[in-house]
């Protein structure tokens, strides 16, 4: 490699850098688990995700796992779906034969507002909580945040588990409510005794704040794997790195982790696409499978995950999962670099390329942001 050839390279990268902005990291959740975005990775072949940041110290062999300050409330603002795709109002807790909930359902929102607060003002707890999740939303009315917050608390203070979980985030968080983090950890345990799947991974999260080590492991293992099971994805994440690192009681089982990383992967969480993926190359947990590994890791890198845009890069110029592809490992690096990784290994590689291969690599990179 010449001097004037590093230049150019160097040159090319820089234009590649300066042509599109930083792009961020769209994971399946707002608060699933970071990847390494910001850190080289030495071996395509390996997983070497960073430890997350957190207010308490975690076992390095357990830097996969959510930070125990990520808690996850997609529920809120949203909410789950019935098996017909339609807003699972079971869990405010009414019957299914409620006129307000059949006008949520269909999107009557502010007909279902009008037929659930006379009867929310009387205290009836079902009707509180679907009044707060319309004003928190904004759905058919002006979106009322502080009111929301009021709703649950009060539907919460009746037992409604959806509303408990709610407000426990509220209390966490201190803005629409003082901070309360006892009563927080009270409701929160109380919904998710109740069998509300955010509210047993976000429990479980607040045991390993609670109890650093492995004696916190041990009690979130048991609500990660209740959330697990009724199938939230983060959850089932989390299960997979307790076997693959044999912690939290679990015995280390690779097998076992590979089949929960294959049940988070299918509901689209990028970080268990970017390890699947990574498994199936080394064939760890199971048979080897290059081109299934290469199909997931796809999968995560078109999805924004800035590791797998990398780890991608890297079984295109070794060939792996598919035809080596200097052009395409050359494109996803530099998608990978505007968002802010950056990796010897690769640098070393966009070095050793000539003029018209950066040309064709920017070209592509252009097309894929």
């Amino acid at each position: 490699m010449t001097a004037s050839q590093n230049s150019r390279s160097a040159f090319y990268l820089a234009l590649a850098l300066a042509l599109a902005p930083v792009a961020s990291h769209a994971a399946s959740d707002p608060k699933a688990p970071a990847t390494d975005t910001a850190k080289p990775e030495q071996d395509a072949a390996q997983p070497d995700l960073k430890p997350l940041p957190t207010t308490t110290p975690m076992p390095s062999e357990m830097k996969h796992l959510p930070a125990p300050t990520d808690v996850i409330d997609q529920q809120r603002f949203g909410g789950s779906k019935s098996q017909d795709g339609q807003p699972d109002t079971d869990r405010f807790g009414g019957p299914k034969t409620d006129p307000a909930y059949g006008a949520f359902q269909r999107g009557l929102y502010k007909t279902a507002y009008n037929l659930a607060l006379p009867r929310a003002e009387a205290g009836d707890a079902a009707a509180q909580t679907l009044i707060a999740e319309i004003l928190s939303r904004g759905l058919g009315v002006a979106r009322n945040d502080k009111e929301a917050a009021k709703w649950y608390g009060r539907a919460a203070e009746q037992g409604v588990p959806e509303a408990q979980f709610q407000y426990a985030l509220i209390l966490l968080d201190g803005q629409l409510a003082p901070k309360d983090r006892k009563a927080a950890y009270a409701l929160m345990q109380s919904a998710a005794e109740a069998g509300n799947q955010l509210a047993q991974f976000n429990f479980a999260q607040m045991q390993i704040e609670l109890n650093p080590g492995d004696k916190g492991l041990e009690k979130a293992a048991v609500y990660y794997e209740r959330a697990a099971q009724s199938g939230l994805a983060d959850a089932q994440y989390a299960m997979s790195q307790l076997y693959a690192n044999g912690v939290g009681g679990k015995t280390k089982d690779d097998v076992e982790a590979r089949r929960w990383l294959v049940l988070s992967a299918r509901q689209g969480f990028d970080t268990a696409e970017l390890d699947l993926g990574t498994w199936l190359v080394q064939g760890r947990g199971g048979a080897k499978d290059e081109k299934a590994g290469f199909a997931w890791m796809m999968q995560a890198a078109t999805g924004g995950n800035v590791a797998a845009q990398n780890r991608l890069a890297k079984l295109y110029m070794n060939g792996l999962g598919t035809d080596p592809d200097l052009i395409s490992a050359a494109a996803w690096y530099i998608v990978a670099r505007r968002a802010g990784l950056k990796d010897p290994a690769m640098d070393s590689f966009f070095d050793g390329l000539d003029d018209d291969q950066l040309k064709q690599a920017l070209q592509r990179a252009n097309r894929l942001r």
